[in-house]
């Protein structure tokens, strides 16, 4: 373990039922002082994982480090870890200083401290004079910082967050991402963060792990997962994709050429030491491609025809049909979609294009 990995999993795997496997011999390091986020849909094993770190559960193989000591079977007391739930879990008939204040209490810290530590957490979160306030006079928003609080008075040196954003409606979401955000950068804690909402990983993480049948499937920053997913899954699971497929039928000194599945369109992809008849996924991001009467040689393009058009506030999405029936969605900000495509005809042909480094390929 180097000095900047503060967790970390060796072949950690559960299984239930001796058939159940829910994760499969994981291994991830996470730095000190990184915002983490485990991504995946539901049932990708991102809460067991993140239950194991605090040692609500025990891997049915491997050991979870934490600062380099093996932790794999300590309670969550023993460990320098605090959880804050989805549901908050505030106690209801305590008011907002003494649920903040409870683990201290429980640490039997002394009175004065205690007070000077819960105000002091509560001005970080924002909730100075709320001291007297009961959970149920809050909104969720309150509520989401007061649970944060409550972790954090207790000094943790790693704060873990399962879906704490997800009771929260879309603009309060937006606004909690940003706070954590700004917290997290503030206190400099390790922050592991799991949700399976997409945009909420690219903008708050560091880092994010995306996981999908107790699989880590790929780990990196939000723009290389972004920019240059590895599997399908990734390409397809963070943000919105377009998938083609076909196989190598030329051989060129510097790239390949590659004809799509039941078409005879052809684009070009780098040559990596590919072989004839290698298969491939190409992956075009919709916000890269562009509609063209006419496509430009320096550009990859593919023949289409015009289904509808999609206004999605910001941005205008516009479905074009390839000849062999694929659709192909490409999305534009509004200010340039109704000078460009304002009069786009369902019998016309045109080219969807982009550049050739926009074409993302994952090899099959």
């Amino acid at each position: 373990m180097t000095k900047d990995v503060f967790v970390q999993l060796e072949n950690v795997s559960k299984v239930y039922d001796e058939a159940d496997v829910v994760l499969d011999n994981m291994n991830l390091s996470i730095n000190k002082g990184e915002f983490l986020t485990l991504l995946g849909p539901s049932g990708c094993g991102k809460t067991t994982t993140l239950r194991i770190i605090a040692g609500f559960e025990t891997p049915s193989s491997g050991r979870v480090l934490i600062e380099g000591e093996d932790v794999t079977l300590n309670p969550p007391y023993q460990r320098t870890v605090n959880t804050v739930f989805q549901n908050y879990a505030l106690f209801p008939h305590m008011n907002i200083f003494d649920n903040v204040a409870f683990g201290l209490k429980m640490k039997k810290v002394p009175a004065d401290r205690i007070r000077e530590k819960v105000l002091e957490m509560l001005k970080v979160v924002r909730l100075e004079g709320y001291e007297s306030r009961m959970p149920s006079q809050l909104s969720g928003g309150q509520m989401q910082r007061v649970a944060i609080a409550r972790a954090l008075v207790n000094s943790p040196k790693v704060l873990l967050l399962d879906e704490p954003l997800g009771a929260l409606d879309l603009k309060l979401r937006k606004q909690m991402q940003i706070e954590l955000k700004h917290l997290q950068r503030s206190l400099g804690i390790t922050f592991i963060f799991v949700t399976h909402d997409q945009e909420e990983a690219l903008t708050m993480s560091d880092r994010i792990v995306v996981m999908n049948k107790g699989l880590i499937e790929q780990v990196g920053t939000p723009e290389e997962l972004y920019e240059r997913p590895k599997t399908k899954f990734v390409a397809d699971f963070l943000g919105e994709t377009n998938i083609l497929q076909g196989e190598v039928f030329k051989l060129k000194e510097h790239e390949v050429l590659l004809q799509l599945e039941q078409e005879q369109d052809i684009i070009r992809i780098p040559n990596l030491n590919y072989d004839m008849g290698d298969r491939f996924m190409v992956s075009v991001r919709p916000e890269r491609i562009v509609i063209k009467n006419e496509p430009d040689d320096t550009d990859v393009y593919l023949q289409c025809r015009f289904k509808e058009k999609i206004y999605v506030g910001s941005n205008v999405k516009i479905i074009m049909v390839l000849k062999n029936g694929k659709e192909i969605v490409v999305s534009q900000p509004v200010n340039q979609s109704i000078e460009a495509f304002g009069k786009l005809a369902a019998d016309a042909d045109y080219f969807v294009t982009w550049k050739p480094n926009h074409t993302i390929v994952i090899k099959e």
